[in-house]
């Protein structure tokens, strides 16, 4: 099996970089301590998984392009995967959970990806997915478990740390990131070698956080809670990004939902962005403490697709 590297990394950055203006920075102070957010909200899906989207189908040969890919997501990866293959011609699958936000369906329908649905508390959206890339013959991506897709998350790090250096803000000590299944983060700990990272997850998904405390990998328990932040609903981490964290001495952190709402309000406000809820975990953290505020931390705000109602709801305190 292929497994991702630094060097797989610094090809996607620079693959990306010729597509893709860079997300903006932004410089705010914490407990009088100035934190660097990277926006990968203000991609043009509203999310950090354009990145290894773009890394993985730029790979594919002329004959795998034409067959086609399959992918299953919430929607952040739904939407990189079909604004891939739009721009390369190919035909997109998504396999979705049926309670996905209304949002990200219409929005990887309109990059024109068929949807198939399936029920996530009884259906396996990796076996569905299986079955539909070998009947048509297609490359199946998942969000995660593949050395490019994260490399191509990884380029966030690179991007963040060029910018961070222009503006002579040194390098990144410190990398705070939201973790579903880790490809984000793991992407990143391959990009910055000497940074430290901490994975932020909803409590109760908190699964790699429980893998990296006892080095071995350890699913998402029987019945986990309800949780606002469906981007990171991962039921267990892959070897993959277990592998390249555990190997950095990654740590990790749970936030509460009452602190994912805060973190939106504050994002709102602080910075006039819109932030999904799991986007805004690793911000979460950062302000309730979780993870302390130190100079060069660099916090990433993955994702900004919400659902409108949802999100008026948790920026005023109000009910969905």
């Amino acid at each position: 099996m292929r497994h991702p590297t630094r060097a797989g990394v610094r090809e996607a950055a620079a693959k990306v970089a010729a597509i893709l203006p860079p997300t903006p920075i932004f410089v705010r102070s914490i407990r009088h301590v100035d934190v660097v957010f990277k926006a990968e909200s203000l991609q043009p899906i509203g999310a950090f998984k354009i990145r290894g989207a773009w890394h993985r189908l730029t790979e594919l040969g002329a004959e795998a392009r034409a067959r086609g890919v399959v992918a299953f997501s919430s929607g952040n990866h739904a939407q990189g995967i079909a604004w891939a293959a739009r721009r390369l011609g190919m035909p997109a699958t998504i396999v979705m959970p049926a309670d996905a936000p209304r949002a990200k369906r219409d929005a990887t329908l309109a990059l024109g990806a068929e949807v198939v649905d399936y029920d996530r508390a009884t259906e396996s959206r990796e076996a569905i997915a299986a079955r539909l890339a070998e009947a048509r013959g297609a490359t199946l991506v998942p969000s995660f478990d593949d050395p490019w897709i994260i490399e191509g998350q990884g380029s966030v790090g690179i991007e963040a740390a060029a910018q961070m250096a222009a503006a002579g803000l040194g390098e990144p000590t410190h990398v705070v990131v939201p973790c579903g299944g880790g490809g984000l983060s793991a992407g990143i700990a391959l990009a910055l070698k000497d940074a430290a990272i901490t994975v932020v997850e909803p409590e109760g998904w908190d699964d790699m956080r429980r893998s990296l405390e006892a080095s071995w990998i350890e699913p998402v328990g029987d019945n986990p809670p309800p949780t606002a932040c469906d981007s990171l609903q991962t039921k267990e981490v892959s070897p993959l990004t277990f592998d390249v964290l555990s190997r950095r001495d990654a740590t990790g952190v749970a936030v509460s939902e009452a602190e994912v709402r805060a973190a939106q309000r504050w994002a709102a406000e602080q910075l006039r962005l819109v932030v999904e809820p799991g986007g805004a975990v690793a911000l979460a953290a950062v302000l309730a403490g979780k993870v302390a505020a130190t100079p060069g931390m660099l916090v990433v705000l993955s994702g900004g697709n919400v659902d409108v109602e949802a999100y008026a709801a948790a920026i005023t305190g109000g009910d969905a």
